[in-house]
């Protein structure tokens, strides 16, 4: 029988593609942006996807008790989901648009043959959710890890970025395109990350799980996509079949990349649903219809096991003590150093998402994924690593992007007086001290005023008798752990000065317990 198009559907279709690739866009934009800004003062609001996140308003409201009026507007979101289903997965969200694009690749290389799938993946997101939920509770945030915009911005600036850099840079210099390739060069050299490798593992290995079903992490995995099937079940956009016509040939099922099942009727799923209509497109038959009702429709709604949720809620319980156990809980870590604004250690850790903002714009790259600094539950929040770069002493661009307020918004004034640390010289490595050569560089890169690097002279023996020489010491007074010093340092193996977290503002714990030091 000849297929009968029907247009209305078709052109929603279409809708949503554009819809889909418009807020991708807004993505890469908001992405490059945040790596090139073009002034000091940042007043266009960068972190739009997490304003307009429901999910990190309600982790950093259970685990702060506090809320920031910024993320209000994601009730905007709460209510049109309440409204209108998930439509926000299948129109708006880039990961799931991304996810979407590479389930279609997969598809048209026949790498995944579209199939009516087992419906029981779809619930296994509930449950890392309440898994999560529960630890919110507790003051343990760890939405972040998989928050879909956190995980997305994390994994483009500190992989997908540099990685593309480092093939553009290798094409350009093999193509003999100079002026190419010096930008890219300089691009990539400033992106590198100490988490790229492992970041970026994950989210290709996320994308390769489109191979066992479309759309895998939207249907499976996102917690995101958990709160808003909660929010979802009473929709006023119900699917209907006209059973008369219908050839029961399941095709509606098959191209549902949701995992929605719309056939039979009864077995429909609102939670799951993106609303995509291609369901509504591809029926042959024409007969597979939304239309808006306020009435009761035959639905199947969230379908959690009591076993599992218990065994959930269990899990939660025990894992909580595990991440307060560490040895960072009871004594600072040197290496721990945060961003110029950043709250105390603890409030930190409730509020911060990881979604690598502060990496992406800080214009020296020293704003870095952490691995254990601050104990499992500080993994991938950022610290400053000044082997990397250095804390620009005119910039204070990370603490205007923070969505959550874990760094605060400070101004240029307060900046230059925050203490992120302090530096330390080894004296059995700085060259003046150990081989009697004389060396000035931390001094004269030294940006505070009065410096706090100032230059002594000291005596050094070597194998041609005393040398007096010129030989820095550091006034903890005026230092605020900047790093510059470190990262100009010519001994670049391990440098002769280096920075630990000691005497940072932030904290009333974390000092030098010497009257008239700290």
């Amino acid at each position: 029988m000849k297929r009968r198009r029907f247009d209305k559907y078709r052109f929603l279709v279409y809708l949503r593609i554009f819809s889909q690739a418009l807020f991708f866009l807004l993505f890469i934009f908001l992405l490059l942006y945040t790596i090139y800004p073009e002034k000091d003062e940042i007043s266009f609001p960068l972190d739009i996807f997490f304003r307009i996140d429901p999910l990190v308003l309600l982790s950093t409201l259970l685990s702060t008790h506090s809320l920031k009026s910024t993320l209000l507007i994601s009730l905007i979101v709460v209510f049109l989901t309440i409204a209108f289903g998930r439509f926000f997965c299948g129109w708006f969200c880039p990961m799931g648009s991304i996810t979407h694009f590479i389930s279609f690749i997969f598809k048209k290389s026949k790498i995944y043959k579209p199939k009516i799938e087992n419906d029981k993946k779809v619930w296994w997101k509930y449950y890392i959710f309440v898994f999560l939920i529960i630890l919110s509770i507790f003051s343990l945030n760890l939405f972040g890890l998989i928050d879909p915009f956190s995980l997305l911005f994390r994994s483009f600036a500190t992989s997908l970025i540099p990685a593309t850099g480092f093939l553009l840079s290798s094409l350009s210099f093999h193509l003999s395109w100079d002026s190419l390739y010096q930008f890219v060069q300089g691009f990539y050299l400033e992106r590198l990350s100490s988490q790229g490798i492992l970041i970026g593992l994950i989210f290709i290995g996320i994308l390769l799980l489109n191979i066992i079903s479309e759309r895998f992490w939207c249907r499976s995995l996102c917690p995101l996509g958990a709160l808003l099937g909660f929010l979802s079940p009473f929709t006023v956009l119900k699917l209907k079949i006209e059973k008369n016509k219908c050839s029961e040939c399941n095709l509606c099922n098959i191209v549902c990349p949701s995992g929605a099942t719309p056939f039979p009727e009864g077995k429909w799923k609102p939670t799951e649903c993106f609303y995509c209509f291609n369901c509504a497109d591809k029926c042959p038959f024409s007969e597979v219809k939304f239309p808006l009702s306020l009435r009761e429709s035959k639905r199947k709604n969230i379908d959690l096991s009591k076993r599992k949720l218990l065994l959930t809620s269990g899990v939660s319980l025990l894992t909580f003590p595990l991440f307060r156990t560490t040895f960072s809980s009871r004594r600072s870590n040197p290496s721990l150093i945060r961003p110029p604004g950043a709250i105390e250690e603890s409030d930190f850790l409730r509020k911060c998402v990881r979604c690598a903002e502060c990496m992406k714009i800080c214009p020296t790259n020293v704003i870095q994924p952490s691995i254990l600094e601050g104990g499992i539950e500080g993994l991938w929040t950022p610290i400053l690593i000044m082997r990397i770069g250095y804390c620009e002493f005119n910039c204070y661009l990370c603490s205007q992007v923070c969505p959550t307020d874990a760094l605060r918004k400070i101004s240029m004034e307060e900046k230059k007086k925050i203490k992120i640390g302090t530096a330390f010289v080894d004296k059995t490595r700085c060259l003046p001290y150990t081989f009697g050569v004389s060396c000035i560089v931390c001094e004269e890169v030294c940006p505070t005023s009065p410096k706090a690097i100032k230059m002594v002279e000291v005596e050094t023996p070597t194998k041609d008798g005393i040398k007096r020489v010129k030989a820095p010491i550091v006034d903890p007074v005026e230092c605020i752990g900047c790093g510059i010093c470190e990262f100009k340092c010519p001994v670049s193996d391990l440098p002769a000065i280096r920075v630990t977290s000691v005497g940072e503002s932030r904290s009333e714990k974390n000092r030098m317990l010497l009257e008239g030091v700290d």
